[in-house]
This record gives C-alpha cells, structure tokens and sequence, in this order.
C-alpha cells in the first residue's frame, strides 16, 4: 500500500475505535432491556453483525479466488488469504456468542439445528482452508488448491443465510423475523456500520501484512540461492 493508503487505513482504525465507544454506549445505555432475556440480550447486538461480516469476507474470498485463478495475480490471492482469515475470526465470534444468546432464549447452550449447523460447517470449511495455506502444498499449487476451497466453501454461505426458511419452524430455533423498537434498530444499524468499517480495517491492514510477508519471503528464498 502507498503512504495515502497507509494514511487513510490509519484514520480509520481511529474512526473504528470511536465508533466501538459508540456503540457500547448505544447498546448498554440507550437500547432498553428486553423483558424476556435481559442482559443476555445484548449479544444480540455484535452476534448479528459478527454473522454477516463473515458471510461478507467469504464473499471476498470468493471473488478474489476467481480472480485469481483467472489470472495468476498474487495481489487477489493476498486478498483471499487476508478475507479469509478475517471472516474465519467473525465466524469463531458468532459460534461463541450464540450459545450464551441461546442459553437464555431456548435454554440449551448448542442445538443442533439447520443454522447452527451450517454455520459451524462453514467455520470448518475455512479452518481447513488456513490450514491447507500453512501446512498443505506451497507456492502456485498452494494458491490455486486455496483459491477452489475458498469458492466451494463460500457455496455454504447462501445455504447458512436461508436454512431457516428450509426447514420447518418446529426444527429450527431461529427466529424468522425480529420485530424491534426503534432505539434498538438504532442500536443494531449503528452496529452493523461499525462492525463493516471494523472488517474494512482489519482486511486492509491483513493485506499489507501478508504483502510484506510475500516480500521477506522473496528475500530470503534469494539468499538461499
């Protein structure tokens, strides 16, 4: 990344942190209390927007492998390698924060439900994608092997969004449709915009690290010569 850049993502990590001052506020001083979970309710508010963060880096990935098989650019298999390992940190998120959400509105910790099910499917999915990137095969064969598990797991993400709508309400747990009042809409868009300028960062910064890694490693397979 040039010196703009460098700026720019600079600047925003600022804007994120008082963004995060925000929401917490938003969330814990402005959202009411809802009567029937409490303040187990409020995972709501980073569990929602945690899911579609991911669902948005494996998109990423999915283009940018594309992208990449097409034409042997290693700037998009920086951006899959980099999407990739931010989504799989969103996913790992709502895996944590859904059972403590459902403890208190279904009364178990894990149900094996369609989306809880497809979800923990897709964090392997991508588990398994960073560890063929880290232990599997190297250079091209690496990239290109990473490049189709990146498109097939992100076939996984439309079933996620819409299992609920698959099966019938008696065998999944998750609400089809939320009715909120209005400082809680509030609360969970001034979330969502948060979490989206988060995963901006966090990707940008990803990217130039992995780019710097490319380059050391340039460096010393020279020296090896």
């Amino acid at each position: 990344m040039n010196k703009n850049i460098y700026g720019f993502v600079d600047y925003l990590g600022l804007l994120v942190l008082m963004m995060i001052f925000i929401s917490l506020v938003l969330i814990y001083g402005y959202a009411p209390m809802e009567k029937t979970m409490g303040m187990a309710q409020k995972i709501f508010y980073f569990h929602v927007p945690s899911a579609f963060m991911a669902f948005t880096s494996f998109a990423v990935v999915f283009v940018a492998s594309i992208l990449y098989l097409k034409s042997k650019n290693d700037k998009y298999d920086r951006v899959a390698s980099s999407a990739a390992e931010i989504g799989t940190l969103f996913a790992l998120i709502v895996l944590l924060t859904g059972p403590i959400w459902a403890r208190s509105a279904w009364g178990v910790w894990w149900t094996w439900e369609p989306r809880l099910t497809t979800t923990l499917i897709l964090f392997l999915i991508f588990i398994g994608y960073l560890m063929l990137r880290n232990y599997g095969a190297i250079g091209e064969q690496m990239k290109k092997y990473s490049a189709v598990v990146g498109i097939v797991g992100f076939l996984d993400v439309p079933i996620v969004y819409t299992s609920i709508n698959w099966w019938s309400p008696e065998a999944t747990a998750h609400p089809r449709g939320l009715e909120l009042e209005s400082s809680m809409k509030f609360a969970l868009t001034f979330s969502f915009v948060t979490f989206s300028i988060l995963l901006l960062f966090l990707i940008l910064k990803r990217i130039d690290l992995e780019r710097l890694r490319n380059k050391l490693d340039a460096k010393k397979a020279k020296y090896l010569r």
